[in-house]
């Protein structure tokens, strides 16, 4: 069945312009993907003030990034079959109320809590922010460039996260990153209760709650236990038994999604190439960006000497590069076509992290930070419009809320997995050695790893992604 849109309550002020309800939209991606990176910085204010130990850090980055992972989908089929502005409304509202609490909090579970209420609210959110875009403005070149600023903002977003971090820290306190979300968010939740549509797949279907349910518990179960294995090890029964009890729940998730009447997930979306294709090559592209950031961090202040802010400016460089990158994508989609694009962005990205490998401890910030950072980000940038583009083409209207929850679910759980994987490989390199040149190379080592895995990608895209953008039936 066609969208359905809303705009009754609109008719009296006229529709809004389509720049204003792509700004909205993105601006609630931008708080989504800000919050899986902010709180690094300040941690270890965090724990002088909680008196949180080095689990308790942990889960202050975890407790985020697991809800919002595991809720994504729930929240995609939700915007689908509820409403997409109600959603974005519900979410937003909810990781607002979840920020001010976090920014309050007096122990260490108050703001553990909060912030897994907060990805909750990140989880709903996000879906809504695509599929705003995506049926605000329709197919073709304008919504190629819409999905880059999209894509631009989120990736801005991530990569602002260590500078303003450090400005709030520095300047204010640690309760400042979350406290910040809470003008923003209501100024955000203003605007859109007034500008936004309603917009939805009019279906009367039910939400499939029993889908929900296994997805949302196999993906917290393998998100909790790629989160132990730089604790525990990949062998210990920490990290095996959840890996173990989320595959169980996804392989009873995919049975029971293929039975079902009215699915959360429907299994046929996974038969679509571009769909399919552009959702594995965002996995393996997450894996590894995820980790330049928090890896590039940490080599900046445990081997160079920086502080936190000077960190996050360090870094501000390569947020630049993603941004363009994201900008100049839809210029050559058009000629190349998104298939091109997306490889020759993960090849450039490829280079960046074959150079950032060669890092020393006592290197220079122009040739072991900006410059290979720059490359890395300019080629995320670049790929990740056309494979945003080709994930959320071809699939009927009624789906595109799970459709753009997949995206950010590849991307997330790439990059939760990835980086495990590579603070493993790091961790076992430097082997409890933290003298600068061992921790270098042990990022070294994980600037190795991410470089192959981009280049298997880059096999993958050429091979299995479809040259052009499927046109939804």
């Amino acid at each position: 069945m066609l969208e359905t849109t809303d705009t009754t309550r609109l008719s009296g002020r006229g529709a809004p312009p389509t720049w204003l309800v792509v700004a909205l939209a993105c601006a609630g991606q931008f708080l989504v993907v800000l919050d899986i990176s902010v709180v690094n910085v300040a941690l270890p204010s965090m724990r002088t003030g909680l008196g949180l130990d080095e689990q308790g850090l942990q889960w202050v980055v975890n407790a985020y990034a697991i809800a919002f992972a595991g809720f994504m989908l729930l929240g995609g089929r939700a915007g689908d079959l509820y409403g997409r502005k109600r959603m974005f409304l519900v979410g937003l509202g909810l990781f607002t109320l979840a920020s001010l609490a976090g920014g309050l909090a007096q122990e260490g579970w108050q703001l553990l809590l909060a912030r897994a209420v907060q990805g909750l609210g990140a989880a709903v959110l996000a879906p809504s922010t695509l599929t705003i875009v995506t049926s605000a403005v329709p197919e073709g070149a304008a919504r190629a460039r819409a999905i880059a600023t999209w894509t631009a903002v989120g990736a801005g977003g991530g990569a602002a996260g260590g500078f303003v971090g450090g400005v709030l820290v520095d300047a204010l306190s640690w309760r400042w990153v979350l406290l910040i979300n809470v003008p923003v968010g209501a100024v955000v939740l203003a605007g859109a209760a007034r500008w936004l549509a309603e917009g939805r797949a009019g279906d009367g279907r039910r939400l499939d709650l029993p889908g929900a349910l296994l997805v949302t518990a196999g993906l917290a179960a393998l998100a909790y236990g790629i989160s132990q294995t730089e604790a525990e090890g990949w062998t210990a029964a920490a990290t095996l038994v959840p890996l173990c009890a989320g595959l169980v729940l996804i392989v009873l998730f995919l049975l029971v999604e293929a039975r079902a009447k009215a699915p959360l997930m429907p299994l046929g979306l996974l038969r679509l190439r571009s769909v399919s294709s552009a959702n594995a090559a965002m996995f393996l592209s997450g894996s590894a960006m995820f980790c330049m950031w928090f890896f590039m961090t940490l080599y900046a202040q445990n081997v160079l000497g920086y502080t936190p802010l000077e960190a996050g400016l360090a870094l501000v460089p390569s947020s630049l590069a993603v941004v363009i990158g994201s900008k100049v994508a839809p210029r050559l989609m058009r000629t190349a076509g998104p298939r091109a694009v997306a490889v020759l962005g993960t090849l450039v990205a490829v280079a960046g992290f074959g150079w950032q490998s060669t890092m020393t401890a006592d290197g220079t910030y122009l040739t072991t930070i900006m410059f290979p950072g720059v490359l890395m980000m300019l080629g995320a940038g670049l790929a990740g419009t056309p494979l945003a583009a080709l994930a959320t083409s071809g699939a009927p209207p009624q789906e595109a809320g799970v459709v753009a929850g997949l995206v950010n679910t590849s991307r997330t759980m790439g990059g939760s997995l990835g980086l495990a994987v590579m603070s493993t490989i790091a961790a076992a390199r430097t082997a409890g050695d933290r003298t600068p040149q061992a921790l270098t190379e042990g990022y070294a080592l994980a600037f190795r790893t991410g470089a192959v895995v981009l280049a298997v990608g880059v096999v993958l895209m050429w091979l299995w992604l479809p040259r052009r953008a499927a046109a939804a039936p």
